[in-house]
Protein backbone atom coordinates (compact mmCIF):
# COMPACT_ATOMS: atom_id res chain seq x y z
CA UNK A 1 0.00 0.00 0.00
CA UNK A 2 1.11 3.71 -1.21
CA UNK A 3 -0.02 7.00 0.03
CA UNK A 4 -2.72 6.86 -3.08
CA UNK A 5 -4.21 3.77 -2.14
CA UNK A 6 -3.85 4.72 1.47
CA UNK A 7 -6.20 7.81 1.01
CA UNK A 8 -8.21 6.03 -1.57
CA UNK A 9 -9.15 3.29 1.50
CA UNK A 10 -9.87 6.00 4.35
CA UNK A 11 -12.14 7.93 1.88
CA UNK A 12 -14.10 4.64 0.85
CA UNK A 13 -14.04 3.90 4.52
CA UNK A 14 -15.71 7.43 5.31
CA UNK A 15 -17.70 8.52 2.86
CA UNK A 16 -18.31 12.21 4.04
CA UNK A 17 -15.27 13.26 3.75
CA UNK A 18 -13.54 14.42 0.19
CA UNK A 19 -10.13 12.97 -1.22
CA UNK A 20 -8.65 15.93 -1.11
CA UNK A 21 -9.31 16.44 2.46
CA UNK A 22 -8.20 12.81 3.62
CA UNK A 23 -5.23 13.67 1.68
CA UNK A 24 -4.23 16.82 3.26
CA UNK A 25 -5.26 15.22 7.27
CA UNK A 26 -2.22 12.41 6.14
CA UNK A 27 -0.16 14.54 4.57
CA UNK A 28 -0.41 16.77 7.69
CA UNK A 29 0.19 13.59 9.76
CA UNK A 30 3.26 13.03 8.17
CA UNK A 31 4.46 16.02 7.89
CA UNK A 32 4.22 17.04 11.76
CA UNK A 33 6.12 13.12 12.49
CA UNK A 34 8.94 14.10 10.30
CA UNK A 35 8.74 17.97 12.11
CA UNK A 36 8.81 16.28 15.44
CA UNK A 37 11.50 13.83 14.59
CA UNK A 38 13.54 16.55 13.15
CA UNK A 39 13.42 17.88 16.58
CA UNK A 40 14.93 14.95 18.42
CA UNK A 41 11.77 14.40 20.12
CA UNK A 42 9.79 11.05 19.30
CA UNK A 43 6.29 10.05 18.13
CA UNK A 44 3.88 7.55 19.86
CA UNK A 45 0.92 6.52 18.24
CA UNK A 46 -0.69 4.55 20.98
CA UNK A 47 -1.46 1.42 19.86
CA UNK A 48 0.31 1.78 16.58
CA UNK A 49 4.21 2.21 17.64
CA UNK A 50 6.60 4.96 18.01
CA UNK A 51 9.15 6.22 16.42
CA UNK A 52 12.40 7.97 17.96
CA UNK A 53 15.97 9.09 16.65
CA UNK A 54 18.72 7.34 17.54
CA UNK A 55 22.66 8.03 16.65
CA UNK A 56 24.34 5.72 14.58
CA UNK A 57 28.12 5.55 15.53
CA UNK A 58 30.92 5.57 13.61
CA UNK A 59 32.52 2.45 12.32
CA UNK A 60 34.51 0.56 9.92
CA UNK A 61 33.20 -1.02 6.41
CA UNK A 62 34.60 -2.30 2.75
CA UNK A 63 34.53 -1.21 -0.22
CA UNK A 64 32.89 -4.22 -1.78
CA UNK A 65 34.80 -3.46 -5.18
CA UNK A 66 38.29 -3.10 -3.66
CA UNK A 67 38.05 -4.75 -0.30
CA UNK A 68 39.77 -1.14 1.00
CA UNK A 69 38.57 -0.54 4.47
CA UNK A 70 36.84 3.13 4.71
CA UNK A 71 35.21 4.69 7.75
CA UNK A 72 31.37 5.45 7.68
CA UNK A 73 30.78 8.26 9.85
CA UNK A 74 28.32 8.65 12.31
CA UNK A 75 24.35 9.02 11.47
CA UNK A 76 21.41 9.91 13.13
CA UNK A 77 18.38 7.74 11.57
CA UNK A 78 14.75 6.84 12.63
CA UNK A 79 13.91 3.70 14.47
CA UNK A 80 10.22 2.67 14.68
CA UNK A 81 9.17 0.06 17.23
CA UNK A 82 5.85 -1.66 16.61
CA UNK A 83 2.71 -1.24 19.31
CA UNK A 84 1.23 -4.12 21.24
CA UNK A 85 -2.35 -3.82 18.80
CA UNK A 86 -0.23 -3.92 15.25
CA UNK A 87 2.37 -6.90 17.05
CA UNK A 88 -1.39 -8.56 17.73
CA UNK A 89 -2.64 -7.85 14.12
CA UNK A 90 0.33 -9.32 12.20
CA UNK A 91 1.01 -12.40 14.23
Amino acid sequence: MNKTDLIATIMTKNGRLSKAAVGRAVASLMDEVVNTLAKGEHVTLQGFGSFRVVQRASRKGRNPRTGEEIKIDSTRTVKFTAGKNLKEAVN
